[in-house]
């Protein structure tokens, strides 16, 4: 058990993700006081292979993110296991819908906007502002949803869920609209078909894992890592798919267990099975892989807003709770219900809870456009969006929703 003051303090850092927030800020501060020393430190070449410059910024982006979207990927996999919340077509299917108009607003308003002021160079970007971060968002929920008779609040729940499918859609996007421009780590694939490598090389990774899953009972996550892993990272990279997706596959190729106790449940993450040893320990190196993350993307001078960062702040501000509140209506008028104990007034809340989009906001920023002035507009909006957590809080003050799950939690 964790008694001492500094290691409380630790702790603290690492399940708030603090160290993103310390990470991004330094760097916002370093490039407004002299944004040339920060670019030569992150595009700087520590070595090259085949050509290819390997800088702290390919590093973090394209290495080390692997594993947080492998700790994504582990939630989404849990979540569809038995008892699991994605489980059951009856609890998942408003969540679900709901996510589909999280995604959907965002993407219309930042479109429409691109077409308004006839901005076709921005258009690529439709895609960042249908994230949500769903650590800071369920922090901010845990704010101003307290629990009623001593469980969870039904729309904290419902948070979860729809941050879970949103993951999962921001990855089949990331993964289907965003081909990466190929550069062959490895000589001999030079000229090869992209997509050919692509499916060949994630087919054999995949196979190779369930091999040692199925055939050779491997229950040590590292074997899944430094073999089917690395096979894996360089089939997406190879293929012209983010690297960073490529871990995602090892979710499902990996031991686990039979049923799901619940999303951060106490002592979810510390299972004996295989997936949660993996997370257990890479859960705090991540958090420090954030903060670089942080560190070598938010680092935009205050010059860069323009268009393109209201375009993403906008659609996080209001096109995901409208979105949210649209859809979960019109499966509302189809037969779906909220969960017990959860009001219009709360959904509000969560719609605009999940405008908070920054982590994978800006990670999409950045796979979208290439470095200048585009890319660091659009960065603006995603680092803008970190707003809407006071703004989420004032707002459910105005909604009274605290006063609401004190008072009794009606279900009208």
């Amino acid at each position: 058990m964790i008694k001492s003051p500094r290691n409380r303090v630790i702790r603290f850092l690492l399940e708030n993700s603090i160290f993103l927030i310390l990470g991004a800020a330094a760097s916002l501060i370093w490039a407004n006081v002299d944004q040339t020393s920060y670019d030569i430190l992150k595009e700087t070449p520590a070595f090259h292979i085949n050509h290819i410059a390997v800088t702290l910024h390919f590093l973090v982006n394209d290495v080390a993110m692997a594993f947080f979207f492998l700790l994504a990927g582990k939630e989404i996999r849990e979540a569809m296991l038995p008892r699991g919340a994605l489980s059951s077509a009856r609890t998942a299917a408003l969540p679900i819908t709901a996510t589909l108009g999280g995604m959907a607003g965002p993407a219309v308003i930042y479109f429409t906007g691109t077409l308004l002021f006839h901005a076709p160079e921005l258009t690529r970007g439709w895609a960042i502002p249908m994230a949500t971060d769903i650590a800071f968002s369920y922090l901010i929920a845990r704010m101003i949803f307290p629990q009623i008779k001593g469980k969870t609040h039904p729309a904290i729940v419902f948070l979860l869920l729809l941050a879970i499918a949103d993951d999962a859609g921001g990855l089949i996007v990331l993964a289907t609209f965003y081909p990466q421009e190929v550069h062959n780590l490895l000589p001999f694939l030079h000229g090869a078909n992209p997509l050919l490598v692509f499916f060949a090389g994630a087919a054999a990774a995949v196979a190779l894992a369930l091999f040692f899953w199925k055939k050779l009972k491997i229950t040590n996550f590292w074997p899944y890592i430094l073999g089917p892993g690395i096979l894996s990272w360089l089939a997406f990279h190879e293929g012209g798919i983010h690297p960073a997706l490529a871990l995602v596959p090892l979710a499902w190729c990996m031991p686990h267990e039979h049923s799901d106790v619940g999303i951060w449940a106490v002592g979810e993450s510390e299972g004996q099975d295989t997936l949660n040893r993996m997370e257990h320990w890479w859960k705090s190196p991540v958090e420090l892989i954030l903060g670089l993350f942080g560190f070598v993307n938010a680092g935009v001078a205050f010059s860069a807003l323009g268009l393109g960062t209201w375009l993403v702040f906008l659609g996080l501000l209001f096109g995901k709770p409208i979105g949210i509140v649209l859809f979960t209506r019109i499966g509302q008028a189809f037969g779906l219900r909220l969960p017990k104990g959860m009001v219009t007034k709360d959904l509000i809340a969560v719609g605009i809870a999940a405008g908070i989009g920054f982590t994978v906001a800006l990670f999409v920023s950045v796979v979208a456009f290439p470095a200048g002035a585009l890319q660091d507009s659009v960065k603006m909006g995603a680092l803008f969006s970190f707003s809407v957590a006071p703004i989420t809080v004032i707002a459910a003050l105005i909604l009274g929703t605290r006063r609401r799950a004190l008072g009794a939690g009606s279900d009208r």
